[in-house]
């Protein structure tokens, strides 16, 4: 029988994914996350060296997947807002093994990854300056993710129900109009 030594490896950094989107590192369980792979504990220290090496490549994992799925448009950072609402709508996975990483393993997550750095760059063309791109890009990502960060009480205070299509679609427009004022500013500041 050939194994597929690369396959393996995808299948094992798909299931650390969901287990640490799910229960962070400190919570994860490599026993788990090698019955969901179809494979060993023995094939995740051969791949990854240690359940962190792990967790820090499904951190990379999961930053570089969002980076190529919604590439920021330095033209129309309002739209890319609500791209990234989309994103995180729909798999909310990247988001919250980000956060698990600034709890549990800020080392991490403090790395300035290539998927930013790119971003920053791109923004930095638009905004002038590097500095000012950081400050604008943590501020649309801050509002773009507020809806899944946001608990279900405030998002339910106005008495509708948050997952409504309706809801979901006014919210959305909300992100967007937000971003836009804010890049209208930042664009229009020297």
């Amino acid at each position: 029988m050939v194994r597929d030594a690369e396959a393996t490896r995808a299948r094992i950094l798909e299931a650390a994914l969901a287990e640490f989107a799910a229960v962070g590192l400190a919570g994860a369980r490599v026993e788990r996350i090698a019955a969901e792979a179809g494979s060993n504990v023995r094939m995740i220290y051969a791949y990854f060296g240690n359940k962190s090496g792990l967790f820090d490549a499904a951190v990379r994992s999961a930053v570089e997947t969002m980076a190529a799925a919604v590439p920021p448009t330095p033209d129309s950072l309002a739209e890319w807002a609500g791209r990234l609402f989309d994103f995180h709508l729909e798999d909310p996975t990247a988001l919250r093994v980000s956060l698990w990483a600034q709890l549990e393993r800020p080392a991490v997550a403090s790395e300035p990854m290539g998927a930013y750095l790119e971003k920053t760059l791109a923004v930095a063309t638009r905004v002038g300056s590097a500095r000012r791109a950081v400050d604008l890009l943590v501020i649309v990502y801050s509002i773009a993710q507020a809806w899944v960060l946001s608990p279900q009480g405030l998002l339910a205070a106005d008495g509708s129900d948050p997952s409504s299509p309706e809801r979901i679609v006014s919210h959305r427009a909300a992100v967007v109009r937000s971003v836009a004022a804010i890049v209208d500013l930042e664009v229009s500041q020297p």
